[in-house]
């Protein structure tokens, strides 16, 4: 009931931010890094691809997580049918502005409400551990966790400091497989997406 309570809310949400043309993803965007506004643009691009998603159907917007950090869209969640994951990445690619988009969906009947909780949980954890770790800028990182997988998305100082954010995930108990999709803040394609968005 949570999650369709919570859904429900973001749809309102997204229409209301559509409409005005006014997004700010301060919860899940990196603002540290990006500014304010790569921010603004990943919103715009979150609210669409959720847009889609309930235009195409109802379940995809409720199953399918959706992160994004300049321009790079992670997908997680978990589906019924191998179909309905192919359909999430041809929404996602549809919105003007995605260079890249990640798919982490799972094709499952894996999950309920015990396993939800259980998630929510390691995100949580995972995320208490890097705000209270004063080595790592945890504002620069995102998380999602499906079915006791977690997965990260956002931009390391270092190598080092994101070894440690992979630690810390590898240390909650529940974790299954800890994936990263996290890039460098020297990263050339990072400049080559800046220099793309001050154009506009």
């Amino acid at each position: 009931m949570n999650v369709l309570i919570r859904k429900f809310l973001l749809s309102i949400f997204v229409i209301i931010l559509l409409n005005s043309c006014v997004a700010v993803n301060v919860t899940t965007s990196s603002v540290k890094e990006k500014g304010i506004k790569e921010a603004i643009s990943d919103g715009m691009i979150d609210a669409s691809i959720n847009k889609e998603f309930l235009n195409h159907n109802v379940n995809m917007f409720i199953n399918v997580e959706i992160e994004v950090v300049e321009g790079r869209v992670l997908l997680t969640g978990s589906v019924k049918k191998p179909k309905h994951r192919l359909d999430a990445v041809k929404l996602a690619w549809k919105i003007l502005g995605v260079r890249e988009v990640i798919n982490e969906i799972d094709v499952t009947k894996k999950g309920g409400i015990k396993q939800y909780l259980t998630d929510v949980k390691i995100k949580t954890q995972i995320r208490y551990k890097v705000i209270t770790d004063k080595e790592i800028s945890s504002i620069n990182y995102n998380f999602e966790v499906v079915n006791g997988n977690l997965y990260i998305i956002g931009i390391s100082n270092n190598k080092k400091e994101l070894k440690k954010v992979v630690k810390h995930a590898n240390n909650i108990k529940g974790v299954l497989k800890v994936v990263s999709h996290a890039i460098m803040k020297d990263d050339p394609r990072r400049k080559k997406y800046q220099r793309k968005l001050q154009k506009k």
